[in-house]
């Protein structure tokens, strides 16, 4: 997982802001939606939480700034760089650690009411091996009694569809107009695909593009709470999007 990964996300770190039509009003409202569910988990500020998969903050700028004591943390050393911009730009707080959510238990001192994944950071896991040690290790850094939270894609519908790009979407936003759009090639036994991610913009009379390649794989619900189960999770629910305003599924579950 690692290598791959981290230079997927390396590379993509100063464009993600890019993916969205407005990334601080992205940040805020997902703030939003998080706080509630966490509220309506038993969970609300100023509860101490790890985002264990911030990328450039999403998530973890938004519960810093509704009042959760939040430690992001990332494999990426450039995402983690830039979610410290964004919150001093901000003006909210955090505390950041470079990590690999696969050992959080020896990379990650400390222990918190809520760890949170969301943005489908857990299928990056493609062995069972990595989902069963990075479910230990996000566990691991649970009081007793705690609240997981992760999001993925819904790839119980998604394999049986093995869709091999997504709809192009123009934005004309402060940063000026891009394309977006992906590729998915899916491996043969479809339990793995590789993601293209372009990002068209605008240069003289042309267009320069960027791309950035990652790779995911197709976990099925089952496989998630299994290994979470494994790992000492108790009370797991799934929230389907129309129940949190969340734009993916999201798994909860508890501590013993």
């Amino acid at each position: 997982m690692s290598e791959p990964v981290r230079d997927f996300y390396e590379g993509l770190a100063e464009e993600y802001h890019l993916l969205f039509a407005n990334w601080a009003q992205t940040v805020e409202r997902q703030g939003a939606t998080l706080d509630a569910l966490l509220r309506r988990s038993g969970a609300p500020p100023p509860r101490r939480v790890l985002d264990c998969a911030c990328g450039i903050g999403t998530q973890a700028l938004g519960l810093a700034g509704r009042g959760y004591v939040v430690h992001a943390t990332d494999l990426s050393p450039t995402a983690v760089a830039r979610a410290e911009r964004e919150a001093r730009a901000m003006g909210v707080h955090l505390t950041t650690g470079v990590a690999d959510m696969r050992t959080l238990d020896v990379q990650v001192p400390g222990s918190f009411d809520v760890v949170v994944a969301f943005d489908n950071a857990v299928p990056h896991l493609l062995t069972d091996e990595d989902l069963d040690a990075a479910a230990n290790a996000m566990v691991s850094r649970l009081v007793p009694g705690g609240l997981l939270a992760l999001s993925i894609r819904d790839y119980d519908l998604l394999m049986t569809q093995q869709p091999r790009f997504t709809s192009e979407r123009v934005l004309d936003a402060p940063e000026g107009r891009r394309i977006l759009f992906q590729v998915w090639d899916w491996s043969t036994d479809g339990r793995t695909y590789k993601v293209h991610q372009f990002i068209l913009r605008p240069e003289g009379s042309g267009w320069q593009a960027t791309e950035h390649t990652g790779v995911y794989r197709a976990l099925q619900r089952v496989e998630v709470e299994r290994a979470l189960t494994r790992a000492g999770l108790v009370d797991t629910r799934w929230y389907a999007p129309e129940e949190t305003g969340f734009y993916q599924p999201i798994l909860t579950g508890r501590r013993l």
